[in-house]
C-alpha cells in the first residue's frame, strides 16, 4: 500500500530537495526499506543497528511509533510517517 513520507529539510539533500516521498509499505520498516531503496543512504540517516536513532523521532500520523510498534507499527494505505530530528535543548 502507498504512504507517504515526509522529509525534514536536513535530510533533504539526500532526496533531491523532495519534502515527501510515496513508498509502498505494510509497516513502517517497510516503508524505510523502500525510501532506502530510492534514496539509498537516507534510512542510516533515520536508523542505526537498534532500531530508530535517538535524535530522530518518527511519527504514523500525530502517533509516535515508540507509543506504538516501533518499526513494526502497521500501516494503511495513505498513511503519513513524518521523519522529526529530535530537539535538545538547555
Amino acid at each position: 500500500m502507498s504512504v507517504t513520507v515526509r522529509i525534514p529539510p536536513p535530510l533533504r539533500p539526500l532526496t533531491g530537495g523532495a519534502d515527501e516521498i510515496s513508498v509502498e509499505g505494510a509497516t513502517v520498516k517497510d516503508a524505510l526499506d523502500a525510501l532506502d531503496v530510492k534514496h539509498p543512504g537516507l534510512k542510516e540517516r533515520i536508523c542505526d543497528d537498534r532500531g530508530v536513532r535517538r535524535s530522530v523521532n518518527l511519527f504514523v500520523g500525530d502517533e509516535d511509533i515508540r507509543f506504538l510498534d516501533g518499526l513494526g507499527t502497521s500501516l494503511d494505505a495513505g498513511a503519513v510517517i513524518s521523519v522529526v530530528p529530535a530537539i535538545a535543548g538547555g
